[in-house]
C-alpha cells in the first residue's frame, strides 16, 4: 500500500514539493520569526526551498507577510539569508 507524501508549497518560487525538501520557518506567539530545521517548533509555519533564490522571490511577493498574515520587516529576511547560508555551506 502507497503512503501519501506531503508536500508543501515553496513562498518563493511557489512549486509543490515534498515536506522533507523544503525548510520550515515559523512564527511564534511572540511574533518572533525563525528557520525551524526540526519542523516541530510550535507556531504557524511558512515553507521555502532551500535556495537563496527562492527567499529573494519571497521578499520581493512578500511571501511571508502572506503567510504570517502580517508585516515583516526587511531585517527578518537578512536574518533568515543568514541563518539559510550557515545550515547548507
Amino acid at each position: 500500500m502507497n503512503r501519501k507524501i506531503p508536500t508543501r508549497k515553496c513562498i518563493g518560487c511557489g512549486e509543490l514539493k515534498e515536506k522533507n525538501q523544503l525548510v520550515r520557518i515559523v512564527r511564534s506567539k511572540e511574533g518572533k520569526i525563525s528557520l525551524d530545521v526540526t519542523g516541530k517548533k510550535n507556531g504557524r509555519g511558512a515553507y521555502i526551498c532551500p535556495d537563496p533564490e527562492c527567499l529573494k522571490q519571497a521578499f520581493k511577493k512578500k511571501g511571508l507577510d502572506r503567510s504570517f498574515k502580517m508585516a515583516v520587516p526587511e531585517s527578518v529576511y537578512e536574518t533568515l539569508k543568514k541563518e539559510m547560508e550557515k545550515l547548507y555551506e
